[in-house]
């Protein structure tokens, strides 16, 4: 159970991180507001595109083929990490990309995640697994949007800044503005990312 959740906070924890910051990543690559929402609304409608493809692939494949769901889950994890590398080298027009492919992996996480507990432990405790398993969102949301992209973003603003020659007023927002501002923090995620795709080889049975 901790090699499964330790790949979903790994690979759930970069795509949170991602649609959190869409907007702010979206103002700091210089993409109009316009824009911005479309890139919200891909999110939106990809994930749940994911979520009934992961489901409904992931039971034809078990079925007639026996391959296992925790495969589709690396490979989920596997595909998330593109999106970080478009987002770490600000690759042009790579938003649209990577808003689709960070919709798409996150959705089938939930699909994917619940149901492999139920098949690897059984259902005698799902209760308590299930509520285990929610808890990998959070963890990774927080270790990875506010201790690497939040912490990473302020410092490129401060240096900025510090570079102008401007000064923070008291309740005035940092600003960061170009592709080095979230530069650092996805090259980090996209190595946590393939981190979790490696521990997840080995829930494949």
């Amino acid at each position: 159970m901790l090699t499964l959740l330790l790949a979903t906070i790994c690979g759930l924890g970069g795509t949170k991180a991602m649609t959190d910051n869409l907007a702010q990543i979206g103002t700091s690559f210089g993409y109009p507001l316009k824009e911005i929402t479309d890139f919200v609304s891909l999110t939106s409608i990809w994930s749940y595109l994911g979520q009934i493809t992961a489901g409904t692939l992931s039971e034809i494949l078990i079925t007639k083929y026996k391959i296992p769901r925790t495969l589709l889950l690396t490979l989920n994890i596997l595909l998330s990490s593109v999106s970080h590398i478009l987002i770490a080298f600000n690759v042009p027009s790579g938003l649209y990309v990577a808003s689709v492919i960070t919709g798409f992996c996150s959705g089938p996480f939930w699909s994917l995640i619940f149901t492999i507990i139920s098949e690897l432990f059984g259902l005698k405790h799902y209760s308590t697994l299930y509520h285990f398993g929610t808890v990998a969102s959070p963890i990774g949301l927080y270790f990875l949007n506010v201790k690497v992209t939040g912490y990473y973003y302020d410092k490129e603003a401060k240096k900025q800044m510090a570079a102008s020659g401007a000064v923070l007023k008291p309740g005035e927002a940092l600003n960061c503005l170009g592709g080095e501002c979230f530069r650092l923090s996805f090259i980090v995620i996209t190595v946590v990312v393939s981190f979790g795709t490696v521990v997840s080889r080995v829930l494949i049975v």
